[in-house]
């Protein structure tokens, strides 16, 4: 057994995310852009592919996805982004990564160190957390579904492990490489996750309650809501 309120947390972030579709859709174009820089042919870079289909997801029309691509691919021009991750502390002591995307890293890090030293987070070095993540692929499906019809597929096909977590949910991890694969199986078998994504999974938790969570959760929302965050990561675990 695996995670205290993994689902919750899902759910929150799937709602915020439709609640704010333009700020969506602006760091998935930037990583289609980012993306295509390593090739213009999805069926040749994994990234790129994986990138595409949130953009489809989150009904990202055609020809914004194909511009995108092409200032990646240096077709268009357009401004230049480059990635860079923060690592640092939040309430309690967890662990953050924050990846960004920008086209100007002091005006990035000074809103990432404003945001956190607002809310009760600091910065921290190069490093400093990393070794609290893996980096991997995840699927998680809602409580209810089996168990033992979501091993059959995603372990046949290289899946790392099954995990049952406490809210019922049930999670797969993958190594990076074998996403895609892993992602067929289980669409071959009929299973559909809430979530598909390749991430920085905590290894470790810190379940945070009451005020601490509520805290925490607005620490998370005003990191998500800066324009060059693309992904925030924590090992915190929020209960109401």
């Amino acid at each position: 057994m695996a995670g205290h309120s993994r689902w919750a947390n899902i759910q929150y972030r799937k709602s915020r995310q439709d609640a704010k579709r333009g700020s969506l859709w602006t760091k998935i174009i930037r990583e289609v852009t980012v993306a295509a820089r390593e090739g213009g042919d999805p069926a040749m870079n994994p990234r790129l592919r994986l990138a595409l289909e949130k953009a489809r997801a989150a009904n990202i029309p055609r020809d914004t996805i194909e511009k995108a691509i092409a200032r990646g691919t240096g077709k268009l021009e357009g401004a230049r982004y480059e990635e860079v991750r923060y690592e640092g502390y939040g309430v309690g002591g967890a662990a953050l990564m924050i990846d960004c995307m920008t086209d100007n890293r002091t005006r990035t890090v000074a809103e990432v160190r404003h945001v956190l030293s607002k809310y009760g987070g600091n910065l921290g070095s190069d490093g400093s957390v990393a070794f609290n993540f893996k980096h991997c692929g995840q699927f998680v499906f809602a409580p209810g579904t089996s168990e033992d019809k979501v091993m059959e597929a995603a372990l046949e096909a290289g899946a790392e492990d099954v995990l049952t977590n406490e809210d019922g949910s049930v999670e797969v991890i993958c190594a990076p490489g074998d996403f895609h694969a892993v992602q067929a199986a289980l669409s071959k078998a009929g299973l559909k996750p809430e979530v598909a994504e390749v991430t920085m999974k905590p290894l470790t938790e810190i379940v945070l309650r009451g005020e601490d969570a509520a805290r925490m959760q607005k620490l998370l929302d005003a990191l998500d809501d800066l324009d060059d965050v693309q992904a925030v990561y924590t090992t915190a675990s929020l209960e109401s």
